[in-house]
């Protein structure tokens, strides 16, 4: 025996009660079946408005009526154009019969201007009640025989109108009673159940799931399916979130959360009859019926993953009740625990705190009027008495829910990550809960943003995806490179479970901005149009209004003003990954002042690019000083252009077409003075003598002059080539004189033991690991603790907006990986 259930999407209808019918008989070839039947989509609906409209007179509920006997008349002629020996007058004389008694029923409620629960609970019951009229003569139609079972005679429920609970074991006895045949289909309407007294009840609103489950223990079902119009029971509701996935297999107690917790999953109730007897649930698909669904079962599941799924419950309402000093808050909570349970008032995250005095529990919204008014005059003596103070309620929060049973073991990380993308958000937990302990964590906040929360809650947590959100400020040379990089890299990174968003690009005068990610094939032109003047204050606040969980601010300027509030943007929330040499290179209390404020604010500052380009020197070097060795000299190389103009002059070339070459080819700054002049080769010896310990300044390097003080003005590119000609002898002497001795001239950066440094020109010898360096190649020699008589060696292309643009983006993996 199989129990089937088929939900209203499932019978919306002519072609789907059809393709119902067709699914029963299907599994009835193999299998006697007992299917329950819900009313088609919104029929129940509608009829609870009739009444509610009817009672306050809107509108006349006649209208309503003859829309709802129309739908099904319609649905009946379109089942007879397919089937022509459908009965349809012997179906329309019952549909009218039984819109007639309704038509009776509601002037009465005009009439009384008040509908009675028993009232209530026959009229919504209509839609269950004509589905399986409609069934029974569609399968008859086929050929089938079909016994039709009574619920208000045979489940046996308590004397709850709206929301009756089935009495499992007394259902059990009646149905031991009745007599089927093994070659019939039999057919029950689902959502209804009959009292002591013999009346039609309700089994609350999706009550034909419980229906469902309590036939299936009552016919001693080997299975209990439920037919949506979904594949399964998903990590999330797939109508919010694109990304929700297919649970495969899932147990009772995690099912039973996601239900209580929100989740459109399975009735509630039905959960227990199901798990006491041991019967597995499955969720299939009426429009995809070979998809296996969703299993529900006892049996303990070996998975690797910790969270099963998210669900939520929006508009939600605190309750609050405070005791006076005088009064313990103990002596009434089973009074509050009674009060709620026999007036059937759901509430989550139920508190009761010694410590405060108060006992407190959130609710629907829908719900507020009736539980405040219950509560109160359960406690109306202690009230009266002052010994409670007035009822405290908030409204406007929703309650998201993790489940999962793994979720005990990995609490303190989960709610870690769930804190930083609520943070994300600039939206404060107001509680946190485990409201059914082992398996599920709740946390309430504001309605506001709760949608956006979830998706990166879901995205974080199930598919283990880690959010990048990139904010590139400069787009010369290397940052154009860079995003060529992140244009490649971007699928291989997705396979990854690595989601890279660019969500700024910036010039030094305007930029783009966008929420999701930046196109990378139109970027250029739209900032090009862009008229948005670049601000950092405005930039900064984008995460926390878009829930950004992890920013990063990517620096290939060349801007002080920019280095100079690296603290103030590592405060806001960012990392940072930085081309841009002056902050390393500025005073040391500012130096120092950025490395405290990443570590308190627990955000990463990365550099590699100012020292070796791409070449991960800083990296190594963090590396050795970490594992207790100690920097005794360095040497090396530390310019790409410098490099190349030198190995040029090897050649015999005069140093104004060495210098003129080199910027053809993109080593030197955009005004090759900058790099003859020495800074930058200055400002990265600081920055490596800065990480083995000195407290230097760049005032502190001494540098060998190239440019005598008359080349201090030319600011005209044009001109200070041209006046370069007049130091091409100079140079030429000083090449002729190191060839002599078989040297060749090399500019070199130097830190001695005592922490002195120097950034000069000299002629090495052929035995010199610095003699080869040339064509743009950096070498940087370290002779350490461990790394002596025989030094580190670390060389390469320290130069070129491609190795640079390569070196950040190893910066960025380090953040990521």
């Amino acid at each position: 025996m199989k129990t089937l259930k088929f939900g209203g999407t499932s019978l919306a209808n002519a072609e789907k009660f059809i393709q119902v019918s067709s699914i029963i008989i299907k599994k009835f070839k193999n299998d006697q079946v007992s299917i329950v039947l819900s009313a088609p989509a919104t029929i129940t609906n509608k009829l609870e408005k009739s009444i509610k409209k009817c009672i306050k007179k809107i509108k006349n509920p006649v209208d309503e009526l003859i829309y709802i006997k129309n739908f099904f008349l319609k649905l009946i002629k379109d089942i007879h154009k397919s089937y022509n020996q459908y009965p349809l007058e012997t179906i329309y004389k019952k549909i009218n019969k039984k819109f007639h008694k309704l038509h009776d029923i509601f002037d009465k409620i005009k009439l009384l201007k008040k509908c009675n629960q028993n009232i209530q609970a026959q009229i919504i019951s209509t839609g269950e009640i004509i589905s399986v009229i409609l069934m029974k003569e569609l399968l008859k139609t086929k050929g089938y025989s079909i016994t039709e079972i009574n619920p208000i005679t045979s489940i046996v429920a308590t004397n709850d109108y709206l929301n009756a609970i089935v009495k499992i074991e007394k259902s059990k006895k009646i149905f031991k009673k009745i007599n089927i045949s093994k070659k019939n289909i039999i057919l029950m309407p689902g959502f209804i159940a009959g009292n002591q007294a013999g009346e039609l009840v309700l089994l609350g609103r999706n009550g034909s799931d419980y229906s469902a489950a309590v036939l299936s223990v009552c016919m001693n079902s080997e299975v209990c399916e439920i037919w949506t119009d979904v594949n399964g029971i998903y990590t999330v509701d797939p109508n919010i979130i694109l990304t929700a996935k297919i649970i495969s297999e899932i147990t009772y107690r995690e099912a039973s959360a996601l239900s209580w917790l929100g989740a459109k999953v399975i009735h509630p109730f039905s959960i227990k009859p199901l798990k006491s007897n041991n019967i597995p649930c499955i969720i299939k698909n009426t429009n995809n019926p070979n998809y296996p669904g969703t299993i529900i079962r006892n049996k303990k599941i070996d998975r690797s993953s910790v969270v099963q799924g998210i669900t939520y419950i929006k508009k939600i309402v605190l309750i609050k009740i405070f005791g006076t000093k005088n009064f313990n808050i103990n002596n009434i909570t089973y009074k509050i625990l009674q009060c709620l349970s026999s007036n059937n008032i759901i509430t989550y995250l139920f508190n009761n705190s010694i410590a405060e005095n108060t006992v407190s529990f959130y609710i629907k919204k829908n719900f507020l009027i009736i539980t405040q008014k219950k509560i109160e005059n359960t406690l109306q003596l202690e009230l009266d008495k002052k010994l409670l103070k007035p009822i405290f309620t908030l409204k406007g929060f929703s309650i998201i829910s993790i489940i999962g049973s793994n979720i005990k073991k990995y609490y303190s990380s989960i709610l870690k990550k769930i804190c930083l993308i609520v943070q994300s958000f600039n939206t404060k937990i107001f509680s946190i809960s485990q409201n059914v302990p082992d398996i599920s964590l709740s946390i309430v906040l504001k309605d506001k943003k709760i949608i956006p929360i979830i998706e990166k809650i879901h995205n974080l947590i199930i598919h283990n995806i880690k959010l990048i959100n990139i904010f590139l400020i400069g787009v010369g040379g290397v940052g154009k490179e860079l995003l060529k990089i992140f244009s490649n890299q971007y699928y291989i990174l997705e396979k990854k479970s690595i989601q890279l968003n660019i969500n700024l690009i910036a010039n030094s005068k305007n930029y783009i901005l966008n929420k999701n990610t930046i196109d990378l094939n139109t970027w250029e032109n739209r900032l090009n149009q862009s008229k948005k003047f670049f601000n950092l204050d405005k930039v900064l606040t984008f995460p926390k209004k878009y829930g950004l969980i992890n920013p990063i601010l990517i620096d290939c300027t060349a801007s002080q003003n920019i280095s100079n509030q690296y603290s103030y943007i590592l405060k806001s929330g960012f990392h940072i990954i930085t081309a841009n040499k002056k902050s390393n290179a500025s005073i040391f209390s500012k130096y120092l002042q950025v490395r405290e404020t990443a570590k308190i604010y627990k955000k990463k500052f990365f550099y590699e690019t100012h020292v070796g380009a791409g070449l991960p020197i800083i990296h190594n070097l963090k590396n050795l000083l970490d594992s207790g060795d100690k920097l005794i000299k360095f040497q090396g190389i530390l310019s790409g252009s410098m490099s190349y103009i030198f190995g040029q002059l090897d050649h015999g070339n005069t140093l104004s077409e060495s210098v003129q070459k080199a910027q053809k080819l993109g080593f030197t700054e955009p005004n090759p003075k900058d790099d003859l002049i020495g800074t930058d080769v200055a400002r990265k010896l600081l920055i490596l003598a800065r990480e083995a310990g000195y407290k230097l300044e760049l005032s502190d390097i001494k540098v060998e002059k190239i440019l005598p003080d008359s080349f201090k003005e030319i600011r005209n590119k044009k001109i200070f080539l041209s006046k370069l000609k007049k130091l091409n002898n100079l140079f030429f002497e000083k090449v002729k004189k190191a060839k002599n001795e078989k040297k060749v001239l090399r500019f070199i950066g130097t830190i001695e033991k005592n922490g002195a440094c120097s950034v000069t020109i000299h002629a090495v010898k052929k035995n010199s690991p610095l003699y080869h360096i040339k064509n743009g190649e950096n070498i940087f020699v370290f002779y350490t603790k461990y790394y002596n008589p025989i030094p580190l060696i670390l060389r390469g292309y320290g130069a070129g907006n491609i190795v640079t643009a390569s070196g950040i983006f190893s910066d960025l993996l380090r953040i990521i990986l």
